[in-house]
């Protein structure tokens, strides 16, 4: 048989006419089995004495012109001695492998997500800190990426773009929190160097220096003002922000409270110590004015049994607000407080003690009402909680509040001790 044509080959198609192999000459041929659907184009050559075959396409894919130009490219490398049948396998298997890896890829999101679930959410007291981090900054700067394919050059890039955006200490934040999943990454057999290892904070966002910051009473008038004329500030986040004042506790211990843990008959909130940072439950005093606020809170969040309810479109592992919903909702104030240098939520607790103080309030009595532990040789001997006590300074405190609130002056002048005492 001679040279092929396009012309028997496409009349053999029609007549449906099947055959093992017939030849066009320089090794090419063309195979019509009854399971092949169009005809296959085949090379034949020998290598190192063997015979190899290997297909190189179909008839719908190289017309006989360019089957034959195929050929001789092959028969070219044959000639430089490749086995190109080989080649072509090797080519394949590592195609399929890489296709299986990528399947199987853990990515930094995938990663970190597990680290938090197995790490952090059932030790840590506010699992959400870590949660920020990672929806906030690794998540969008490195969730994409393979773990393995993480370098320190990534790393880097992250911790300058919080930097950037004015956040050194939560620079830091990340950096610690991205090691530690690297490590934790290493011990599960994922990857074998972690990237951010030779970081440390003079990489990210420095020596963090101790905040000074508090607001003085004229502040404080403008920013209970402000909440109030600020368009789109919602009542809760209002209502929020006048309890973490009144009642100097931390922004998680607000955000994550149910509503179990408050007595309005006997005026206390009970926290609970596995919610405190010190990891003792203490009994906290509530003014009129925080049961007032406490109740119309308890109002909106109905029927959830949490006091600060996620709302809309908030993470999910959540049930109640975010860590970061206060401090985002008192960066819209700004516009309404000219004048007044920034501030944060927890510049607040630093406000309240910094007023306890101005209001003569012991200084043992008022760090106990930051739920701080007696520091020295009286923190270990003294086991009394000044309950009464701090039922005294919450009730002064609430006056001065109120009375900013009003627009009113108020004078530091002893008030009428609380008459109601500790069940």
């Amino acid at each position: 048989m001679g040279k092929l044509t396009d012309m028997q080959i496409k009349a053999w198609i029609k007549a449906g006419e099947r055959f093992e192999g017939r030849g066009d000459g320089d090794g090419l041929w063309l195979r019509y089995r009854e399971n092949d659907k169009t005809p296959v184009w085949r090379y034949r050559y020998k290598f190192a004495g063997k015979p190899r075959t290997m297909q190189i396409g179909t008839y719908a894919e190289l017309s006989l012109a360019k089957a034959r130009e195929a050929v001789k490219t092959l028969a070219a490398r044959v000639a430089l001695g490749h086995d190109v049948a080989g080649e072509k396998q090797e080519s394949k298997a590592a195609a399929l492998a890489k296709i299986e890896d990528e399947k199987n890829a853990i990515t930094m999101l995938a990663l970190a997500n597990e680290y938090y679930e197995r790490m952090i959410l059932s030790r840590w007291k506010h699992p959400d800190i870590v949660r920020r981090r990672i929806d906030k900054d690794i998540g969008p700067h490195l969730g994409k990426m393979k773990v393995e394919d993480v370098k320190p050059r990534h790393v880097d890039d992250m911790l300058q773009a919080i930097v950037k955006r004015g956040a050194p200490s939560i620079a830091n934040d990340t950096l610690r929190w991205t090691r530690r999943m690297f490590d934790y990454a290493i011990k599960r057999h994922m990857i074998e160097h972690n990237p951010a290892s030779a970081f440390d904070v003079n990489d990210a966002g420095g020596k963090e220096e101790a905040r000074d910051r508090w607001l003085t009473r004229d502040e404080l008038a403008k920013l209970l003002a402000a909440m109030k004329e600020a368009k789109g500030f919602s009542r809760e986040n209002d209502l929020s922000i006048r309890l973490l004042l009144l009642l100097c506790v931390r922004k998680m211990e607000l955000c994550a409270a149910r509503w179990e843990e408050f007595d309005f008959d006997d005026a206390v909130w009970r926290l609970p110590g596995e919610r405190t940072k010190t990891g003792a439950p203490i009994d906290i005093p509530l003014p009129i004015l925080a049961i007032e606020w406490l109740q119309e809170l308890r109002q909106l969040s109905e029927p959830s049994s949490w006091v600060l309810p996620a709302r809309k479109m908030q993470h999910r592992m959540l049930p109640h607000i975010h860590e970061g919903t206060i401090g985002t909702a008192l960066g819209k104030l700004k516009p309404h407080m000219p004048g007044v240098p920034a501030f944060t939520v927890h510049d607040l607790r630093r406000t309240a003690r910094t007023h306890l103080a101005d209001l003569g309030i012991d200084p043992v009595v008022a760090e106990r009402c930051l739920n701080h532990k007696i520091k020295g040789v009286e923190g270990i001997y003294n086991r009394h909680d000044y309950f009464n006590e701090r039922c005294d300074a919450l009730n002064k405190w609430a006056a001065m509040l109120g009375a900013l609130d009003k627009g009113e002056a108020y004078n530091v002048t002893p008030i009428t001790k609380a008459k109601k005492k500790r069940a």
